[in-house]
């Protein structure tokens, strides 16, 4: 495995914060397919928001646009 590169320093402010930016970006994206996941393989979302630390009503607000629940068999 390889090591993540090092962080930038926050006394380079411009560096810093374009990481920032960055590093939500990769965070929405890998929840949105980790909920989506979820969603497929059955999962409540009681159970994801509880996984993801947060009511079930705030991750339903705040997720179920971006990922839809595929119809059920």
């Amino acid at each position: 495995m390889q090591t993540p590169p090092a962080l930038p320093s926050p006394d380079d402010p411009d560096a810093a914060l374009a990481a920032v930016v960055a590093l939500r970006l990769m965070a929405d994206r890998l929840e949105a397919a980790a909920v989506a996941s979820a969603l497929q393989q059955g999962w409540s979302w009681a159970q994801i928001a509880q996984a993801l630390g947060v009511s079930k009503q705030a991750a339903h607000k705040r997720l179920a646009g971006q990922v839809g629940r595929p119809p059920s068999p």
